[in-house]
């Protein structure tokens, strides 16, 4: 069996793809497994440290404008285009996978496409709630789309067929309950557990607002543990609290981190999450039920996060607070009004249990092993 996956542009669209290539290699000995990704991007990196081979193929993004850049960049697509299906054929060609399946980035048209064209067994994941172009173009062509949530279903043109799958998390969100989570944190005592971070790389902005947020913590005695993974604005955060009159050695409740290294330990032990709404990120959320107050970034296309975020508000899972309504002031009050209210946070749990997919590797292994069967006789 030879299974090709296309992917790239963030981690969110690679780390499905390579949960799904250790299922079916674990699952089926022999099975080669090849990675397609765009010139340049994070995937190129990131799929070899995984131990896939990967290839590229020369593809650019669409822009939403009419400036003269943008219009320069997309005639650069357009051409970019004629040369990426070139080079995907060509991949199909030396690969001749039995399936392929994209799961989000650029470099996933122009493979996936190719391969719908030949009559080989396709599928798309889309992780975000509302489709981007490239899934949305692709859902017409490819035999099966699976996503993330049942709302996501009415998006497409052929809702008979999407399948619901969820979106693979990683094993370790499940390894730890909430007490097993807090005895290895070292919490001993009852105060509950905030934990905020907002993306790998942190954002300044919302870095900012957390430090003032941390201030206001410290003021009124830090009536909870709160563990706050700052990235590459770690010195800033320091900088920030020392000038806010903070000295975090004297509120040991409060931990400030450049990175949460684990962060299945600590999302297991965590009363609440305040974070971004990715996809990565949402699904996680979801997978282990943890109430959460997510901030969009509004600097991504289509403003995708606020209508990932969107999706686990509305079913009453999350509260969606848009970056420009935030403030360190208001972060606190989110906090400490949802810390209060412990039934609310508990009907946040229960909603969100109802809405993610804890075994969505394996519905997303079933749903391509059952197309193989059907494609392949």
């Amino acid at each position: 069996m030879k299974i090709l996956f296309t992917c790239g542009g963030t981690a969110g669209h690679v780390n499905p793809a390579v949960a799904l290539a250790q299922m079916f290699q674990a699952r089926n000995p022999g099975c080669e497994v090849l990675f397609v990704g765009a010139d340049g991007g994070m995937e190129t990196k990131l799929v070899p440290k995984e131990g896939y081979p990967i290839e590229t193929v020369t593809i650019t993004s669409f822009r939403r404008s009419f400036t003269p850049a943008a219009i320069g960049h997309n005639l650069k697509t357009l051409l970019n285009m004629n040369k990426s299906r070139k080079q995907a054929n060509d991949i199909l060609n030396r690969f001749m996978p039995d399936l392929v399946v994209g799961t989000g980035g650029y470099a996933s048209y122009p493979v996936v496409h190719a391969a719908a064209a030949r009559g080989i067994p396709t599928a798309v994941h889309e992780s975000n709630a509302v489709p981007g172009l490239t899934t949305k173009t692709l859902s017409k062509v490819v035999d099966v789309v699976m996503v993330g949530f049942e709302e996501s279903r009415s998006h497409y043109d052929d809702p008979s067929k999407v399948v619901v799958t969820g979106t693979p998390v990683r094993e370790d969100f499940f390894r730890y309950n909430r007490k097993e989570a807090r005895q290895q944190l070292g919490l001993t005592d009852e105060k509950p557990l905030v934990v905020s971070v907002w993306g790998s790389l942190g954002a300044s902005v919302m870095n900012r607002q957390m430090a003032r947020c941390i201030a206001l913590e410290c003021e009124h005695g830090t009536p909870f543990h709160h563990i706050h993974g700052a990235g590459r604005d770690y010195q800033q955060v320091l900088a920030q609290l020392k000038e806010e009159g903070v000295r975090l050695e004297d509120h040991p409740c409060v931990e400030v981190r450049q990175y949460i290294y684990d962060m299945p330990l600590v999302m297991a032990a965590a009363d609440l999450v305040l974070c971004r709404a990715g996809a990565s990120t949402i699904s996680e959320v979801a997978a282990i039920a943890r109430p959460a107050v997510l901030v969009p970034s509004p600097n991504v296309v289509a403003d995708h996060q606020t209508k990932n975020a969107r999706v686990l508000a509305n079913a009453g899972g999350a509260v969606l607070l848009p970056e420009s309504q935030s403030s360190g002031e208001t972060l606190y009050q989110q906090i400490e009004m949802l810390l209060s209210h412990p039934d609310r946070r508990e009907a946040m749990s229960r909603t969100l249990r109802e809405m993610g997919t804890p075994n969505a590797a394996e519905q997303i292994y079933h749903t391509l092993t059952q197309l193989l069967q059907k494609k392949g006789g």
